[in-house]
């Protein structure tokens, strides 16, 4: 009688089945699991040679890198060369252990034909929980389909240096609102079973938005109590309110400490402190930098030994250091045997989690079925609207109304181009490090996959076009709608102009002129400037490309002032990556929204904000600063921040942010009721917080309400406003709700001067508004009680509840 092995038993339990797989595991296949192979390297020649792959994967292999983003395969030959890969794995090795394929998915699932969504720090502009996670369906399902099942996002790193190219990938400067947003991400990606998931990544832990100058990669200073309270606390929320399953090690040292290789931060905080259990993946090289970049590893053993003792459990995208030079410490006695068994628990853990041992295949001919369907598309236009921020709005200049306008002219870089709607994370702008990367500088030589990879057509031939074909990863652009493009559709009966004026960099002004000719002979002028998000050198914002200046790039704000000079009135669209200081846009221009990296849909989005067939309901989760020589700016300062003592402000300009945090206009007006306050202590009964709100003008709106709380006295010094809720309510022409927050006394804990984190007793300043400065109702309440020890790991998110005011 044929007996199962233990570890292919799906009634036993997963830790029984780890165990047990383990034990029949000889030291080379433990290696293996703990690496990764780029899915290039599995393609040789003319053709996929399966007798070929099964020598490079003899002993298995943890992940599989790049299954969309490292070619430009649709998704049914997509799913086709995975199940190929996976087929060797499960079938042609000792133990069938299947492989994880691992992929991008911050604005949309990295690949050819998949959704592209606002990125980032668009999403974070919505405010909206909800949407975010129904961004990250989308995206979870276009993954699962081509058998990708870890996703290497969100990102949860809290950005307050606009400096930094990275910002757009965050959800913005507040860790209460990342941690929401990332939270939301992760429910979506992950959902409540895993099996039916895709598993979600945090990074970059920890602390490397806050790099010294904003330059990337650069060496972080940053105290324990700030790592904590500030930068740590959007990954705690992810970890206990969504059970995120993976994180990844950031590449920036923090005081001394390469997180890569720290104990302290991986083992010890990470699943010390914040209770994580789940699988540590290296950020991309970030073990060899140990000993390249950080000097912290003489050698690639020493680097992977370091790492691996660490709590790191996978290196990627390759195996390098985990490989030989990691099995020599190990057969040497440097490494304990156990150390790699404990990572390699966790590795096998997350396969068997989401279900690969039982599913190791995907359906090939159902996978396009679920790539770019109208619905969605429809999410995306309505995530790229929700995106926009309204920053100003003279005199009432937006919405703008169709029949009225017979001209409209639009002008700038950025009115009809589809690669400016993308960041840096988006398909195909990131794959530019591989089809049109300054190839003489070197730079990305060790990011590129090999070259020479063979395709699988639709039909199941196997065959290398002479040109690199379907395989060459782009560009290839699910379809795009441009401002341009989306101006002309809202407005078929206007004659719509177009020049472009510019170029987003460099010098050339010789259509500057013609620009103004057009506009001088409009009834209205839309000036689209912005930026050009990616990773190489000819890109302006994104990962790797950091600024010392944030002002428009090129000729823009030439443009920006030669169009308003006319006197046509003029609204101007901002399509960057970019936290820009644009003080002297709002100078000249009527109406000023900020569009982000709308995505696919962008076009059509702004046009619907712009027309009022939506309504603005985007509020920054940045402040916006009116020179680079404030950085860094941001609300939620420590008592005694935010000023420059004692005369308050800069002697050539104010001290505070051009637009704050929270902020963002509407086409209606909101009023708020006095807050109530019901105060409990500091322990376990919630404080009640509850406003009515009221739309008091002619038109539906959304108001995004936005809870402040100070403490007014405490034993270390606290921040001046921290955010502790939020609610977006919808509410027609002269209607009203109210809204409710429950305030968890463990959201008013923190790390005090002997790092205990505790509640203490004492007065707190409750505030409502519509931003950060524009507060409507504030209240002082008094918490009574001991002072209360909690741990991170259990401060329990605001609790929302909106109630539609009924008039009799």
């Amino acid at each position: 009688m044929t007996t199962t092995e233990l570890y292919r038993d799906t009634g036993a339990s997963i830790d029984d089945r780890v165990e047990d797989l383990l034990g029949r595991m000889t030291l080379d296949e433990k290696l293996a699991q703990v690496g990764s192979i780029w899915l290039t390297e599995l393609v040789h020649g003319d053709r996929f040679d399966a007798d070929e792959v099964a020598a490079k994967l003899a002993n298995g292999m943890g992940h599989v890198t790049r299954i969309g983003a490292s070619t430009g395969l649709r998704p049914v030959a997509s799913a086709r060369l995975m199940n190929a890969i996976q087929r060797v794995a499960v079938e042609r090795t000792r133990l069938g252990i299947p492989v994880m394929v691992h992929e991008e998915g911050v604005a949309g699932y990295c690949a050819r034909d998949a959704t592209q969504f606002p990125q980032a720090i668009g999403l974070a502009s919505t405010w909206d929980e909800s949407l975010v996670t129904e961004v990250a369906d989308v995206i979870r399902r276009q993954m699962r389909a081509v058998g990708a099942r870890h996703s290497l996002s969100p990102v949860l790193d809290v950005a307050r240096d606009p400096r930094w190219g990275r910002v757009e990938e965050t959800y913005g400067e507040d860790p209460y609102l990342a941690g929401r947003m990332g939270t939301a991400y992760v429910r979506g990606l992950q959902t409540d079973d895993l099996r039916e998931g895709v598993i979600a990544t945090g990074k970059h832990f920890l602390g490397y938005a806050l790099s010294e100058g904003g330059k990337n990669h650069a060496p972080v200073q940053l105290g324990p109590r700030e790592l904590r309270e500030v930068y740590a606390e959007p990954f705690a929320a992810a970890i206990r309110d969504a059970g995120l399953a993976s994180v990844m090690n950031s590449y920036a040292s923090v005081d001394g400490m390469a997180p890569a290789g720290s104990a302290a931060i991986l083992d010890d905080l990470l699943r010390g402190e914040l209770g994580f259990d789940g699988v540590v993946v290296a950020d991309y090289f970030a073990v060899t930098l140990l000993m390249t970049y950080h000097a912290v590893a003489a050698d690639r053993g020493e680097a992977g030994a370091r790492a691996l003792q660490a709590g790191l459990d996978l290196e990627l995208p390759s195996l390098d250091c985990f490989g030989a030079p990691l099995r020599e410490q190990i057969v040497d006695g440097r490494v304990p045997v156990a150390a790699l068994d404990q990572a390699v628990r966790r590795v096998l853990r997350s396969k068997l989690q989401v279900g690969l041992f039982e599913q190791p295949y995907v359906d090939e001919d159902a996978a396009a079925a679920v790539f770019d369907t109208p619905a969605d598309r429809a999410l995306a236009r309505r995530a790229a609207a929700g995106s926009i921020v309204l920053l100003q709005n003279r005199d009432g200049l937006l919405p703008l109304e169709v029949s009225s306008l017979h001209r409209i002219a639009v002008i700038g870089p950025a009115a009809d181009d589809e690669r400016l709607l993308q960041g840096d994370y988006h398909y195909p702008a990131h794959l530019e490090i591989v089809y049109a990367q300054e190839r003489d500088l070197g730079v990305f030589e060790e990011l590129t996959p090999a070259e020479g990879a063979a395709s699988i057509s639709p039909a199941g031939e196997q065959y290398l076009p002479a040109d690199g074909g379907a395989f060459s990863p782009g560009p290839h652009f699910v379809t795009h709608v441009t401002p341009l493009e989306g101006i002309r559709a809202a407005a078929p009966g206007s004659t719509v102009t177009f020049v472009k004026g510019c170029e987003v960099t460099g010098d050339d002004k010789s259509q500057i002129d013609e620009a103004v000719a057009a506009v001088a002979d409009a009834d209205v002028a839309v000036v689209c400037v912005g930026g050009r998000s990616g990773l190489i050198q000819s890109c302006t914002v994104g990962e790797a490309r950091d600024a010392s200046d944030l002002a428009l790039t090129g000729r823009q704000q030439q443009l920006v002032d030669a169009v308003a000079a006319t006197g046509t009135p003029c609204v101007v669209v901002l399509l960057s990556g970019r936290v820009h200081a644009i003080e002297a846009v709002t100078q000249v221009a009527g109406a000023v929204v900020q569009a982000w990296l709308p995505g696919e849909e962008g076009g059509n989005a702004i046009a619907d904000v712009l027309f009022g067939r939506a309504e603005p309901s985007g509020r920054l989760p940045v402040s916006m600063p009116r020179t680079v020589g404030q950085v860094p700016v941001h609300h939620g300062h420590r008592r005694g921040g935010g000023t420059s003592q004692f005369w308050g402000d800069y002697t050539d300009g104010p001290t505070t942010p051009l637009f704050a945090f929270g902020h963002g206009l509407s086409y209606t007006t909101f009023e708020y009721s006095p807050l109530e306050v019901v105060a409990a202590g500091t322990t376990s009964e919630p404080i009640v917080v509850r406003t009515t709100i009221t739309n008091t003008g002619g038109r539906p709106g959304v108001e995004v309400a936005q809870l402040y709380v100070r403490d007014e006295v405490a034993s270390v010094a606290r921040p001046e406003q921290m955010l502790v809720g939020f609610a977006r309510v919808p509410l027609e022409a002269g209607a009203s709700a109210t809204v409710t927050f429950e305030v968890d006394p463990s959201r008013l804990a923190f790390f005090d001067d002997a790092m205990n984190f505790v509640t203490e007793p004492g007065s707190f300043t409750f505030s409502i508004g519509g931003s950060s400065e524009a507060i409507r109702s504030e209240v002082i309440v008094d918490l009574g009680g001991p002072s209360a020890p909690f741990l991170q790991r259990q401060v329990v998110a605001t609790a929302i509840a909106i109630s539609p005011v009924v008039v009799e």
